[in-house]
């Protein structure tokens, strides 16, 4: 199959699309449109990010990345909106004939968006699912003694519920620090990203894609400061139960 057509969403400037497109472009999935959300939710999530991964190897910006495809002679169209919704961005997207949407780090988007491509929107998360739905994964896997990984799904009207494509867990070693935990799964996100971007082109999907099951754990919020502190306190004393060494 030829390499498809999608549209990129991501919350602006933030690490974690930012690593997703190095990913795809590093396999040349290029994206026919990128939509950067420009918001007080943009900027706050942007900045909590970027600390708690502060001094690891952050990927150029998305204006750099599109700067070098442009020096390629590839020109990628870029908006900003002010929040990611069907009324902000169907308008960009509805001359397209898009085969997917692909999601880099976005709020929940629910409604048109995710009905509008031929094969779908997917997603990468920084958790392991079913097991880490919500947010803070790292936080609530260390927390809750669940391994710790990324995965690959589709999008649905749930909070991280759609079929599976791909999930793998990360080899979590005596000695990492939170912000370790969190960047590893960032980098395996975006890798798993452009894995099933090449699953695709190979026209594997079909026999990837399954469901994910049942948690025995909620859906999580972000980790308020008391779930941290015992995050710390686990991994300083490597408590944690899902160690490879």
């Amino acid at each position: 199959m030829p390499k498809p057509k999608f549209a990129f969403l991501l919350l602006k400037e933030h690490p974690y699309g930012r690593e997703m497109l190095r990913q795809m472009l590093s396999e040349e999935f290029v994206p026919s449109i990128i939509v950067s959300e420009d918001s007080g939710i943009a900027d706050e999530e942007r900045e909590k990010f970027l600390k708690r991964i502060e001094g690891k190897d952050v990927a150029p910006s998305i204006e750099d990345q599109l700067h070098s495809l442009n020096e390629k002679g590839i020109k990628v169209p870029h908006v900003e909106v002010e929040i990611h919704n069907s009324t902000e961005v169907m308008p960009y997207l509805a001359e397209l004939k898009l085969d997917l949407v692909v999601f880099g780090g976005t709020r929940i988007i629910r409604g048109e968006i995710l009905d509008y491509p031929k094969d779908g929107v997917i997603n990468s998360h920084p958790g392991l699912l079913p097991e880490c739905r919500g947010s803070a994964s790292p936080a609530w896997s260390v927390y809750h003694d669940i391994p710790i990984g990324s995965s690959t799904h589709f999008c649905d009207n749930g909070i991280d519920t759609g079929m599976l494509l791909l999930r793998r867990e990360v080899p979590v070693k005596r000695g990492m620090t939170y912000e370790d935990l969190c960047y590893e799964t960032l980098v395996l996100a975006g890798v798993l990203m452009k894995e099933a971007l090449m699953a695709y082109e190979n026209d594997e999907w079909d026999s990837m894609r399954r469901p994910q099951g049942e948690s025995e754990h909620p859906t999580f919020r972000n980790a308020p400061e008391e779930i941290l502190q015992v995050v710390y306190q686990k991994l300083l004393e490597q408590t944690y139960a899902h160690y490879v060494d």
